[in-house]
Order: C-alpha cells, then structure tokens, then sequence
C-alpha cells in the first residue's frame, strides 16, 4: 500500500490498495456456503441446495460484499499505519497493473487540515456597550404600544401612518395585467407595503373617493414584464383608519401577562426580559468579530467532503423554514451553490476554534452549562419546570454545551486581543429604524 503526493488539493490524498484474489475467493467460498446452510429452494430440502445453484444465483452479490470488505478493512488499516484523518470516506477506483494474482485499486480522500494556531496580538476588537435604563424602557414600551395599535375609520383624507382600505385596478398598455388588481385591500401608509409611487397617489384621498393616476415600476422590480414599465391604476378608497395606542395602563399590563396590572411590576419584568436580550445582542456582536478574527489570523484548507455535508445540512434548514412559513418547497429552486460561501465558512470555523479548545482546554463545563439553561428558561412562566426538562435527556443540552464553548472561546480570544469599548445606540443594536 504506497501513499501518493496530494493530487485535486491540498488536502486530497490517495492510497494504492491491492486485495489478494486467492484471499478474495476464499471469503467469497466461506459466505456462499453459509448461504447455502439456509437457502431455500423448492424441490430441495433446507440448506440442500446444490452449491452451483447458490453461486449462480448469489455469486456476484458475495463477490461485491467480499471485496467491499477486503477494500475497507486494507484501507482503515493503510490510514491507521499512517496516522491519517480521513475527511468523509474514500472514492475507489480500479488501476489495471496486469497482475494475475491481485487486484489493485487506488483510494482517494481528503484528509483532516493541520491547523497551527497564529498569535492574536495585533487584533483590535470593538466592545459595544449600552446601559439599560428608563429612557430604553419607555421605547421598549412604546414598540409594545405600536405593536397592538388599532384602527378608527376617520373622515379625513388619508395621511401617513393611517390604515386605508381600497379597491385597486392596474392596466397596461389599457389591459389588466397578472397581480394588478385587489378588492378590500388593507395597508398603512408609510410602511413601505407597496411602492412609494402608489403610496404617495392614495395619501391625501378619503374614503368613498375614487381616482385614477399613472406610475412607473423601478427598473429593478421583481416581475421582470412590468420593471420600468409606466401603468395606470384605477383606485377606490373605502375606508381611512387612524392608529390609535392603547395607554401603558393596567389593561396594558394585563396584556402583557402582568395579571394585577402593577405597571410598576409591568416595567420590572421589560426591564429584566430586556436587559436579557441586550446583553445576548451585545454578545453577538462581539462573538462575530471574534469568528472574523480567527478566520482572519487562521487561514486553513477546508475538505470539499465537509463543506458539501454543510451545504447539505444548510438547504435542509432553509427548506424546513420555508415549509413551516407555508411556501411550497418543491416550487422554489434551490442551488447549493448559495449556501457555498456560508459552509465553507461555518466548516472553517468549526475545524479552527475545535483546535483552540483542545490546545487551551476550553470545554464545557457542567455548572457553566446549567447556568445558561437556567437563564434561558428565566423567559418563562415556570423556569424551574424548563429546566427540568432539559435535564430529562442530555441531549436536550447539545445546544448550551456548544453555546457554552462559544462562549469559552470568545472569553480566551478577548484576553489576547487589544479591546476598545464603544457606545452603541439602543436602537441600532435593537435593529430598529430610525
């Protein structure tokens, strides 16, 4: 068994196997006979049936088991001698070396990259800050207010942030055209549900109004048979609603499972959920700088059989969201190549922060994971009940224990890396618009 120069890639190796065909036939003989111990066949008696017949009929099939077991066993044995770690299994292919006694193979893989971890002491890493105080209480309360907004029909003209209800005709060239018409259509204005165009000719109309105007689609609009295209639309407006807030009173509190209505308890609990998520945003920001680091500093080879099981994994993901949002999987073409660039990446890093781990000792530890089971299930309205739960089976845990490395990586990376603190908005790190 002779190991070759790397062919493909960097990572690509290939290994000559030769399988002894006296051995072969006499393995295939071995499994034909226990065959035959238990074949059955009418007009013979169990386990009677002529050996000629067992191997015209199950010959090939021991044949391929047989050698498929020789080609396995020679091959974990050659990466065993040569201390090789095999990134996803063997391609196998024939060499014809006209040998009469053996058949020679060659079998060709990728193997684990070498990873030398590289000094970070050049790495400048932005630590964002933010204290949680009333004034990102009161905006958290008022996002709540306008998330249970409704609407009282007005008779006004329509103006940005009302709700209007209209009937609508699109036609071009003087014919309707697919998806140009709606009855009882509602949206707000200013939200940017349809094109600003449309959104500009209703604002100022009142309810019982009709009207007609004209307007382009914008070159990149998505049906490519109406970007740039000028249309007409015929429009209706049947009812002006304006928003109206519910007061952050008792009622409010109620709704928001407060159940005596104490807004004083009310603005307790957004305080604590919302310290809770800024801390996790906060975190993440941090976190993703420290991954770009270690790519960054880190640049490695990555096993093409690895990143194609990524991609893989990734199409599964998007395939199982788009069917929980109701979107017919099958109808949607999905290329692996748009998930490339993320495995890669996510493969990458796996391979490199494994390595911090192992060098620097940062697994997991028991009080550290329950600490984070525990704060997770904080968000609940029975958090000890959460808990149990997720120590019922360890699995369960998988997803902290990973978070927890994460964490531990983040923490190590931080002390070799110079850090500079940075204010950040409450409402860009929210991901609010302005």
């Amino acid at each position: 068994m002779d190991s070759d120069a790397p062919a493909t890639n960097a990572l690509e190796r290939r290994l000559d196997l030769s399988v002894d065909l006296a051995e072969l036939d006499k393995d295939v003989d071995q499994r034909l006979k226990r065959l035959g111990k238990n074949m059955k066949m009418a007009g013979f008696r169990p386990g009677k049936v002529p050996a000629g017949i067992v191997r015209q009929q199950h010959g090939e099939q021991a044949r391929h088991e047989a050698l498929s077991d020789a080609l396995g066993r020679l091959f974990s044995e050659a990466i065993t001698a040569q201390q090789l770690r095999v990134a996803g299994g063997p391609r196998i292919e024939s060499r014809n070396t006209g040998s009469t006694t053996h058949i020679e193979f060659s079998a060709v893989f990728e193997v684990y990259p070498e990873i030398a971890l590289n000094d970070l002491t050049g790495v400048t890493i932005e630590r964002p800050v933010l204290e949680v105080g009333p004034t990102e209480i009161d905006g958290t309360i008022e996002i709540l207010r306008k998330q249970r907004v409704r609407y009282e029909p007005v008779d006004r003209a329509a103006a940005t942030a009302d709700r209007v209800t209209i009937d609508f005709l699109g036609k071009k060239a003087g014919e309707p055209f697919p998806g140009g018409q709606g009855k009882d259509y509602r949206f707000v204005l200013g939200e940017g549900k349809m094109l600003s165009d449309f959104e500009n000719a209703v604002i100022g109309t009142s309810a019982g109004e009709s009207k007609s105007f004209e307007m382009t689609f914008p070159a990149e609009y998505f049906a490519k048979d109406l970007a740039g295209q000028s249309v007409t639309f015929d429009i209706t407006v049947k009812e002006v609603g304006a928003p109206v807030l519910p007061e952050a009173d008792a009622d409010f509190a109620k709704g928001l499972g407060v159940e005596d209505g104490d807004i004083v308890k009310m603005r307790a609990e957004i305080e604590a959920n919302l310290k809770r998520e800024v801390k996790r945003r906060l975190q993440a920001k941090v976190t993703g700088q420290v991954m770009d680091s270690l790519l960054q500093v880190n640049p490695i080879d990555v096993p093409s059989a690895l990143v194609d099981r990524e991609v893989e994994r990734l199409m599964q993901v998007a395939r199982q969201d788009m069917e929980q949002r109701g979107m017919k999987v099958k109808d949607l073409p999905m290329q692996p190549e748009w998930f490339a660039d993320q495995a890669r990446r996510r493969v990458s890093l796996g391979l490199i922060i494994a390595e911090v781990v192992r060098v620097h000792g940062l697994e997991a530890k028991p009080q550290q994971v329950r600490a984070m089971v525990v704060d997770a299930a904080q968000s609940y309205e029975h958090p000890e009940e959460v808990v149990r739960w997720y120590y019922a089976q360890p699995e369960r845990l998988a997803e902290f224990e990973g978070a927890a490395v994460e964490a531990n990586v983040v923490d190590w990376v931080l002390t070799q890396v110079q850090g500079v603190e940075k204010p950040v908005a409450f409402g860009e790190l929210m991901g609010q618009n302005p």
